[in-house]
């Protein structure tokens, strides 16, 4: 067995948690206020700022496992974490700060330029900090337990953060203005997350890999990440979750003012928001308990069984029902802060399991797919509500039909609930406990002293990577191809997968081709909406994208084994290490119980 991991203490988990305060203030005014004051305030076409901040969104389907791998796979005097902060939270404060103030002489088309180039800026350096953030979070501890304190403390100054922000636009409106408003609230969060990030950096040591390997490429590393079973299931499990986040925030003043119609909106509306965020808070201490008591899946199962509950209970109230609903909103928030600690805790017990089988600590890479997974999910959560209300009838500032008002009833009581149902079932799928993530902290501790380790998922030997009949190098480089393009490669057809990579390069670019032109063809005029299909034409474009440069990195490689194909046993054997019915029955049972 290995020795107890030394846990963190309180000063390093508060360093290290607090610039989550900043960096979820910053995301109301975003994604919240922004748009609402380019559009009314500065005069820039909603269509403009509808598409970039669709674009904007798209390339974070390259920048972000990019800036993962890099972070990995940097090796210096700073770490390789420090680096990608110490660059990037200070130039997304400049980005965040130029955003919140365009200058009063830029004209609508101008601002509407200005609005997407700072946006995208903003974006991109929050990318270049936030991504090895969160490996760091995820490496500084291997305890089970404390990795849930940790993130425990981070949802706090999340939580934290979004209430403040929150009120920020009232408070200073009044005296300042708009302009005055937006530009108070960016300076203060511009200070404070250069401020909170100097202070992780000086105070909170990184913990690096124990062991330096020989970088690995982009492609294998995203690769071996798909096929492993936990991490697949946690992050399917969370883009469903993720799917209708959106909608609350979105939909809650349409709720309030036309579904319970209170005396006076406003006041209730705060008095919801209030009791929820408020709720939230102060329960993160229960679900960091709960994780320790029940452990982290049962903890998340028993949050999703109280959101649908909610739900239920949301979309029954009715005209009046000020007190009722102000005690969902209670129930409700008991469970928000639950999946912001639970989930990165999970996620860092299943990057131990991709250990165990490669060797590596790829945290940024896995944390990668967790910071893009959110922001693609959020244009369709964010677009569709209202498009459907639109097409059942809503009108503004009206009373609205039973037909509208069931329709906001549906959309925001049970479309997430519905979600979270899927999700909860999903989530009995994660097979990963304490005794089983001890385990695998056993093997892993086994395979750095050059011994063999039992997977406690499947029951099967794990060989260290440096004792394998498939050496680490020609591991990783098969890994740039498909377990179908492997089959033709052991059938001694190399140069077949050389043109069947070129064949799925070609067709992600004709693809990316067709969602150009339909954009174009459906943006319309851009002093409007420029409706779904353009919006998602561009999200199509950023997959398409990606998909280009995915198989353009694999060229090269396809081209190295036409030249001179890998041995077919060693390409069988490799196959076999992931082969589903390579599982021995021991591991199956034990996959069972887990389940």
């Amino acid at each position: 067995m290995t020795a107890p991991a030394a846990r963190l203490g309180l000063r390093q988990k508060l360093l290290y948690s607090a610039p989550t305060f900043a960096g979820a203030a910053i995301a109301i005014p975003i994604l919240i206020h922004m748009p609402k004051f380019y559009s009314d305030v500065v005069l820039v076409p909603v269509g403009y700022i509808a598409l970039a901040i669709a674009v904007a969104r798209a390339l974070d389907a390259i920048i972000d496992p990019a800036i993962g791998w890099l972070s990995d796979h940097t090796h210096g005097r700073l770490g390789r974490r420090r680096p990608y902060i110490m660059i990037g939270a200070p130039l997304c404060a400049v980005s965040l700060y130029f955003l919140f103030t365009p200058s009063p002489e830029l004209a609508p088309a101008q601002a509407g330029v200005w609005f997407g180039v700072t946006f995208a800026l903003y974006f991109f350096f929050h990318a270049v900090y936030e991504i090895p953030y969160l490996g760091m979070g995820a490496e500084l501890t291997p305890d089970y337990h404390d990795r849930s304190s940790l993130f425990g403390w981070r949802t706090a100054f999340l939580i934290l953060g979004t209430m403040i922000a929150s009120v920020l636009p009232a408070v200073f409106e009044p005296s300042l203005g708009p302009r005055g408003s937006i530009s108070r609230i960016g300076s203060i969060f511009a200070v404070a997350l250069v401020a909170l990030f100097a202070l992780l950096l000086v105070g909170v040591r990184e913990r690096g890999p124990t062991v330096r390997h020989a970088p690995s490429s982009l492609v294998p590393g995203v690769r071996v990440a798909l096929r492993n079973r936990p991490f697949m299931i946690l992050l399917v499990t969370f883009v469903v979750a993720s799917l209708p986040s959106a909608i609350p925030a979105l939909l809650v003043p349409f709720y309030t003012d036309y579904v319970i119609d209170p005396p006076n909106t406003q006041k209730t509306l705060s008095m919801f928001l209030g009791l929820y965020f408020l709720t939230a808070f102060l329960c993160v201490p229960l679900w960091v308990a709960l994780a320790r008591r029940l452990g982290k899946k049962q903890a998340w199962l028993l949050s999703f069984g109280i959101g649908i509950s909610a739900g239920i209970g949301l979309f029954f109230a009715g005209k009046g029902d000020v007190g009722w609903v102000a005690f969902l909103h209670v129930w409700a928030g008991i469970a928000f802060g639950a999946g912001f600690l639970l989930v990165p805790s999970m996620q860092a017990d299943v990057i131990d399991y991709d250990e165990l089988y490669t060797g590596k600590r790829r945290e940024a890479q896995f944390t990668a797919f967790w910071a893009m997974v959110p922001k693609f999910v959020a244009i369709p959560g964010a677009a569709l509500p209202i498009a459907v209300l639109a097409l059942i009838g809503y009108v503004p500032n009206q009373e609205q039909t039973p037909q509208v008002l069931l329709g906001i009833r549906v959309i925001y009581a049970l479309v997430p609930a519905a979600f979270a149902v899927a999700a909860f079932f999903l989530a009995r799928l994660y097979p990963i406990d304490e005794a089983t993530h001890a385990a695998i902290r056993t093997g892993v501790a086994a395979h750095a002293r050059g011994e063999s380790a039992v997977d406690p998922l499947l029951g099967r030997t794990v060989p260290p990577p440096s004792a394998r009949a498939v050496d680490s190098e020609t591991a990783w480089f098969l890994d740039f191809f498909s377990p179908g393009e492997l089959r033709a490669a052991a059938a001694g057809e190399a140069a077949r997968v050389r043109s069947r990579v070129q064949i799925k390069m070609a067709i992600c670019a004709a693809l990316f081709a067709v969602m150009i032109a339909l954009c174009l063809a459906t943006v319309g005029d851009l002093a409007h909406q420029p409706g779904l299909t353009a919006v998602f034409s561009v999200v199509g474009a950023g997959f398409a994208l990606t998909g280009i440069c995915f198989h353009a990195l694999r060229l090269a490689p396809a081209a190295k084994l036409a030249r001179a194909p890998i041995d077919p046993a060693l390409v069988r054997e490799h196959l076999q290490l992931w082969r589903p019915e390579a599982r021995s029955e021991t591991g199956a049972r034990a996959l069972r119980r887990a389940s």
